[in-house]
């Protein structure tokens, strides 16, 4: 399993490849730069030659994780075949154009709407979205869908070729997490964790990350972030419950190559 977080500010691209099928998730694309929108183009074409993307998983409805740029470059291109979204709907102008985005593929073309909303305390687990890649969702759950960010997907995805393992969260909070640490407990275990809410002081609890174990937990977040992103606090827990971290914002920004193999879980820098 290859993982690509993409140093596209405040806000969150990620591309997950295997050996010939990838996936997006969440779709940020900066348009204060020119720059760093033709570099998530070169990426994604850099990434997905000899791959073909099967899907885009959107882990929640704010912009900084749902764009209408962004959507449109990965939907025109690379027409995936499903779309994970939260079955919860934040309206939004944003939000309202990235749909309108959708509704012009469906027309072209049949996409799986995957709308996720666990309506009971075990996780929902999806095997045949993906050859190479099983998806076990942990969140949203409609006890604890009380905001747009607590809505957040919380995905396991598993490689079947090597076992190793990737663990999505969107903007989830610590109340959320009180939630999905109760009910799951060590069934959230992965070798890689991105940081819940681009490494916010109430992203993520001890107990979760107890529960996680990563190895290595990536953060994406801008460069002099406005929100103070990674916060110390959380910057001490990611020390404290993992083995490496590593920010988009590092070294006045970059994009971060994560690779887990049998050999274990390696990061470098992504050019």
């Amino acid at each position: 399993m290859e993982i690509f977080t993409l140093n596209v500010g405040q806000g969150q691209f990620v591309i997950v490849a295997g050996k010939k099928e990838a996936f997006v998730i969440d779709t940020f694309v900066p348009l204060s730069s020119g720059q760093d929108t033709v570099f998530v183009k070169a990426a994604l074409s850099s990434i997905l030659a000899g791959r073909k993307l099967v899907g885009l998983v959107v882990t929640g409805f704010d912009a900084d994780h749902f764009c209408e740029a962004g959507m449109k470059m990965v939907l025109n291109k690379y027409r995936p075949n499903w779309l994970m979204y939260p079955n919860y709907r934040k309206r939004t102008r944003t939000a309202d154009f990235c749909f309108d985005a959708i509704k012009v593929l469906d027309q072209q073309k049949d996409i799986d709407h995957v709308s996720v909303a666990l309506g009971d305390n075990n996780e929902h687990f999806y095997q045949k979205l993906c050859a190479e890649f099983s998806f076990k969702i942990f969140s949203p759950h409609r006890e604890d869908m009380n905001s747009s960010n607590n809505c957040s997907i919380v995905c396991k995805v598993t490689e079947h070729a090597t076992g190793g393992s990737y663990l999505v969260t969107g903007d989830t909070e610590v109340d959320r997490w009180d939630s999905i640490v109760r009910y799951f407990g060590r069934s959230l275990q992965s070798h890689v964790l991105a940081a819940p809410h681009h490494g916010s002081e109430n992203g993520i609890s001890a107990a979760a990350l107890s529960c996680i174990q990563p190895h290595t937990i990536l953060v994406s977040a801008g460069v002099q972030s406005q929100y103070g992103h990674p916060h110390l606090a959380a910057q001490r827990l990611f020390r404290d419950h993992s083995r490496e971290w590593y920010a988009t914002n590092g070294n006045q920004g970059q994009s971060i190559h994560t690779v887990v193999d049998s050999a274990g879980v390696k990061s470098y820098k992504f050019e």
